[in-house]
């Protein structure tokens, strides 16, 4: 699949299931992951795969994080946070590990690049014929879900991206035409 059928076609997975790709394939998408735009040159992304057990420990640290940011969330809410790693045998969270102060370059900026790095992981995936869902949700924000693989927490979750055989993506009917978002300047303001 060329680049340009690969970014015209990628839909989001609904399903996914095994198998999940292989270390090559998974390499292959990090080398294009390292080539998003960096202003700086900070390389500022992480990149954390969650496969097998793991993702048992995942889910029990979404639930707790739940528990303690909505107390009286029902039982069943929480046995349905432990099953979200289980949506795809491979996930990959993407982190801005940004710094914060940096006299050059601002923090919006390397979270930029993160999340196109994210983006480069999708884009591979499917080319290779492989399915991802791009997820965050208030566990990317939560300090105690950043902390468990061992990020900061001034660091940003762009993505967790769930990955593997697609069994059912999302429709392609909530598509816009992009006649509808594009606009030429003419270098008049706008009445």
């Amino acid at each position: 699949m060329g680049a340009l059928e690969a970014l015209i076609t990628r839909a989001s997975a609904v399903r996914l299931g095994e198998p999940a790709p292989s270390d090559a394939d998974v390499a292959d998408a990090f080398r294009a992951a390292a080539r998003a735009p960096d202003h700086g040159l900070l390389r500022p992304w992480e990149f954390i795969t969650i496969r097998g057990d793991a993702r048992h420990a995942l889910g029990e640290v979404m639930a707790q994080a739940l528990a303690a940011r909505e107390p009286h969330v029902p039982a069943s809410v929480l046995t349905r946070e432990r099953q979200k790693p289980f949506r795809a045998p491979l996930l990959i969270v993407v982190a801005a590990k940004v710094q914060p102060d940096h006299p050059k370059i601002p923090e919006i900026e390397q979270v930029m690049s993160a999340a196109a790095a994210a983006h480069n992981l999708g884009i591979v995936f499917h080319a290779k014929g492989f399915g991802t869902m791009w997820r965050t949700g208030a566990m990317a924000y939560d300090v105690a879900v950043k902390r468990a693989p061992g990020l900061d927490a001034h660091d940003h979750i762009v993505a967790i991206q769930y990955v593997g055989t697609p069994e059912a993506h999302s429709p392609d009917d909530w598509r816009v035409d992009p006649a509808d978002f594009v606009t030429d300047w003419t270098g008049v303001p706008p009445d």
